[in-house]
């Protein structure tokens, strides 16, 4: 079915998914998110989530669009899903012409020589001319069964074999060079000759499984090392990403998507375990790439190789995002130890599990990552380099298009900016040459989880000209460590904060991933206790923030305690989610008054605020 560019995306629009779904599922409000039971399979807890753009189910992984679910619970095919939801929408379908339907005809035909051409190569591999790239790949690690699962193949060096192996199957050389499978050279003197010739070939599919390209790494000398398909009617190497057709459903998931720089890397990870992996073909990533990751993640994570390349290649990625950035949707930054040298997918094979699930686990914000790159990934600020590092996080944020995500980041820079300074004025000789030195020549490589120095701690408070109004970092992160204890090993209280803990974002990124583990878990299995809630986690790989939370006490709290009776639990949640509540207005109010409100509104929001909280409040 071929529709006008657009024409579904304004569907969508039109249509909100969970007013659809509404029809046929009874759906209680969680936060942002709506919660239910599964229509696709029989259940009693509800694990079926339903987002502004698209609906999953914990249960048994059903995940799609508004169009997806009227195709699933409707059981109809795409075009009568379609058209049922633009009678919805008040949309007449667009009518296909004669042309494009010609032209829908041939691209099929397209996609038909490619996938002759992927049988013919991966053949070839098991032939003897292919007994250099079998040995090439299995001296990588790959099994047999990935090789297979990866239709890897070996193009021949003879510059007439595709050709000849493909005509007699009944293809064309027009199509043929159509497809980019052959090469017309430029005098037009000589005969058309094999593109991919001497190389270890990684088929290119799109999210369907079909093949509408080729990836070539050379095995002799020469250049380039690797070779793509040309753009051509099927084959658009912007739009693409390597693995996407075996990553998108493990993603779903995972509740994100990896993204690394090459095929090994994609194909090593995938063996080790992480199926959620996909790579741009050879390039930056491009602005479609980047949407497609966000239809399937809203946060991608990026794990690029740890040198100075890879960091340029992260940077690239994140200014091509910046302008792009919406409300939920945004990218992290996975940074490897400074003393791993290897590629992602020799990481995996090499080093222990716990190396690579921690750095995912502790990929970096965006905005950390342009900070630590504007920064050097030093841990404090000269003075006198402040104004110039302000300047360059300025003009970041301000290829930012959406104003609300904007006025988030420039706080969020301002915040890292002034905690730098503050923390260098308090402990004047932790800014000395030791702390420069370690980061020199390193950039944003040189501070991360694992390496000798930790990185600079994001702070809380917001830091502005006119007096703050928001409280010191400890209580807020105390709040959010102790709210964390407290569903932990008092999980039977959590149903009634639920939705409140799912409106309140937490500042730590490493608690707030917690947080909303916790509400999913809670929404999928009230009844857990807290043990198997413990057990489930760890599962999950949360051992090291399990430790921080429950091993070390924030501070005195004895409704965090096992033992703690009921009222001082619930005692204890109402006190640290006012705590987050005030920091939440707060916040609120000082990025209303940077952007918007006069010095009279200002004074006058202050005057409300200490009406509204307690003359003793310890973190306003």
């Amino acid at each position: 079915m071929n529709l006008p560019k657009g024409f579904l995306d304004e569907l969508r629009a039109r249509v909100g998914i969970a007013e659809v779904i509404g029809k046929r599922v009874r759906l209680i409000r969680r936060g942002r998110q709506y919660l239910g039971l599964c229509p696709f399979h029989g259940e009693k807890t509800p694990s079926f989530h339903v987002w502004e753009d698209h609906y999953h189910c914990f249960g048994c992984g059903a995940h799609g669009s508004v169009i997806d679910f009227v195709m699933q619970s409707d059981k109809v095919g795409f075009r009568e899903a379609v058209e049922r939801v633009a009678l919805l929408a008040g949309l007449t379908l667009p009518q296909t012409s004669a042309e494009e339907l010609a032209s829908e005809r041939h691209r099929g035909t397209l996609v038909d020589v490619l996938e002759t051409a992927a049988r013919y190569y991966t053949r070839m591999l098991r032939m003897p001319e292919g007994k250099t790239a079998l040995s090439y790949l299995q001296k990588r690690g790959l099994s047999d069964s990935a090789i297979e699962h990866w239709r890897l193949g070996y193009a021949p060096e003879s510059g007439q074999a595709v050709k000849a192996a493909l005509g007699r199957e009944g293809v064309d050389e027009a199509a043929l060079l159509e497809c980019g499978l052959l090469v017309q050279p430029e005098n037009g003197g000589r005969t058309p000759y094999d593109r991919f010739r001497g190389r270890v070939i990684f088929p290119i599919a799109d999210r369907r499984g079909r093949v509408l390209g080729f990836g070539g790494r050379l095995l002799g000398p020469g250049e380039p090392k690797y070779l793509n398909s040309p753009e051509n009617a099927v084959f658009h190497k912007g739009r693409l990403l390597y693995g996407i057709n075996h990553a998108a459903a493990a993603a779903r998931s995972a509740g994100t998507i990896i993204v690394v720089e090459g095929y090994m890397d994609v194909i090593g990870l995938a063996e080790a375990g992480w199926q959620h992996v996909v790579a741009p073909l050879g390039t930056a990533l491009t602005e479609e790439q980047l949407r497609a990751l966000w239809a399937i993640a809203p946060e991608p994570i990026l794990l690029f190789d740890p040198d100075a390349a890879g960091e340029r290649a992260a940077l690239r990625a994140a200014e091509r995002a910046l302008p792009l950035l919406k409300p939920g949707l945004g990218l992290r930054v996975a940074l490897l130890r400074l003393d791993i040298k290897d590629d992602p997918d020799r990481i995996a094979a090499r080093w222990p599990a716990q190396v690579l699930h921690r750095t995912l686990q502790e990929a970096a914000p965006l905005s950390d990552f342009l900070f630590r790159v504007e920064n050097k990934g030093r841990l404090h600020i000269p003075p006198e380099e402040r104004a110039a590092i302000e300047e360059r996080l300025r003009q970041r944020a301000e290829a930012i298009t959406d104003r609300s995500v904007r006025t988030h980041f420039q706080r969020a820079f301002r915040e890292r900016t002034w905690q730098s300074l503050r923390t260098r004025a308090s402990n004047p000789r932790s800014g000395g040459s030791r702390a420069g030195k370690a980061a020199s020549g390193s950039g944003a490589w040189a501070r991360w989880p694992g390496s000798s120095t930790p990185p600079v701690e994001p702070s809380i408070a917001t830091q502005m000209t006119a007096p703050s109004l928001i409280g010191p970092p400890s209580s807020r992160t105390r709040a959010e460590l102790i709210l964390c204890a407290l569903a932990i090993r008092r999980p039977e209280a959590l149903g009634q904060y639920e939705e409140e803990l799912g409106r309140l974002a937490f500042a730590d990124a490493d608690l707030d991933r917690l947080r909303q583990e916790l509400l999913m878990l809670h929404a999928t299995h009230p009844d857990i206790g807290s043990e198997a809630l413990r057990a489930e986690l760890q599962r999950r790989g949360f051992d090291g923030l399990l430790a921080r939370v429950l091993g070390d006490p924030p501070g005195p709290s004895s409704a965090a305690d096992e033992t703690s009776s009921g009222e001082a639990v619930h005692a204890g949640w109402r006190a640290h989610l006012a705590v987050l509540r005030r920091n939440a207005l707060k916040q609120e109010l000082a990025s209303a008054a940077a952007v918007e409100l006069s010095a009279e509104s200002w004074e006058r929001r202050r005057e409300l605020i200490r009406a509204a909280m307690p003359a003793d409040d310890d973190d306003g």
